[in-house]
C-alpha cells in the first residue's frame, strides 16, 4: 500500500512539473517579445542578440517537457482526465517552442533595422507585441484554470494582431511607393509585423487546444464568436 501511494505522490508530482515548465516555457517567450521591442524603440541590437542566445532556453525546455510527457505515457499508462492533459501538454509545448522560434526572428530583423537609419516611428508594432504577449499569458492561464471563457478571449483577441497586421502592410506600402529607396527598411518591418501574427496564430492555437481539452470540441475552423 506505501509503494502504491508513493507511485501516485511521484505522478502528481510529475503532472505539476509539465504545468510549471509550461507557465516557465511560456513566461520566457513572453519576456523574449517584451525584449524584441525594447531592442526596436531603442535601437539596441546588444540586446537583440540576448533573445537569439536565449532562444536556447526555450528549446532545451521543449525537449525536457516532450520527454517527460513520452514517458509518462510509456510508463504511466494514463487514461481519461490525465490522458488528454498529457497529450495538450505535448501540442501546447509545440507551440511555444515556435512562440521562441518566432521572438528569435524578430531579433535578427531589428538587428539589421538598427544599422540603418530608421523609417518611421514604431506605434503598431508596440501595440501587436504587447496584444501577442497577453494572448500568451492568458492562454496558459486558460489551461491551468481549464477557462473556456478565457481561451475564447484569446482567440477573439487574434482579430485585434490581424487588423493590426494588415495597417502595417498598407502604411508601408504607401512608403515604397514614394520612395524607392525606402523598400528594403520597409520589407524588414513587414516581416516583424508578420511574425508578431503568427505568434498570435500559435497562442491561439493554445486556445484551441485548451477549448478540446476541456470540451471535447474541436473549434480550430471556427470563427470566434462575441
Amino acid at each position: 500500500m506505501e509503494e502504491k501511494q508513493h507511485t501516485s505522490i511521484q505522478y502528481e508530482k510529475e503532472l505539476r512539473k509539465i504545468k510549471e515548465s509550461l507557465i516557465y516555457m511560456a513566461a520566457l517567450a513572453e519576456k523574449a517579445i517584451a525584449k524584441d521591442i525594447e531592442a526596436l524603440l531603442k535601437r539596441d541590437s546588444q540586446l537583440a542578440r540576448m533573445v537569439i542566445e536565449e532562444d536556447d532556453q526555450i528549446d532545451s525546455l521543449d525537449i525536457e517537457i516532450e520527454e517527460t510527457c513520452i514517458r509518462l505515457l510509456a510508463l504511466r499508462q494514463p487514461a481519461a482526465r490525465d490522458l488528454r492533459f498529457i497529450t495538450t501538454a505535448v501540442k501546447i509545448n509545440g507551440h511555444l517552442e515556435r512562440i521562441g522560434d518566432m521572438a528569435s526572428n524578430i531579433a535578427e530583423k531589428i538587428i539589421i533595422l538598427n544599422a540603418e537609419p530608421q523609417l518611421k516611428p514604431y506605434i503598431d508594432l508596440p501595440h501587436m507585441a504587447e496584444v501577442a504577449r497577453g494572448m500568451i499569458r492568458e492562454s496558459i492561464d486558460s489551461l491551468i484554470r481549464e477557462d473556456i471563457a478565457l481561451a475564447n478571449k484569446v482567440r477573439k483577441d487574434d482579430e485585434i494582431i490581424d487588423s493590426l497586421n494588415e495597417q502595417v502592410f498598407r502604411e508601408l506600402l504607401t512608403f515604397m511607393m514614394e520612395d524607392t529607396r525606402s523598400i528594403h527598411r520597409a520589407m524588414i518591418i513587414t516581416q516583424i509585423s508578420k511574425n508578431l501574427e503568427r505568434i498570435s496564430d500559435h497562442a491561439k492555437g493554445i486556445a484551441d487546444i485548451v477549448i478540446y481539452m476541456v470540451t471535447g470540441q474541436s473549434v480550430r475552423h471556427e470563427v470566434p464568436r462575441g
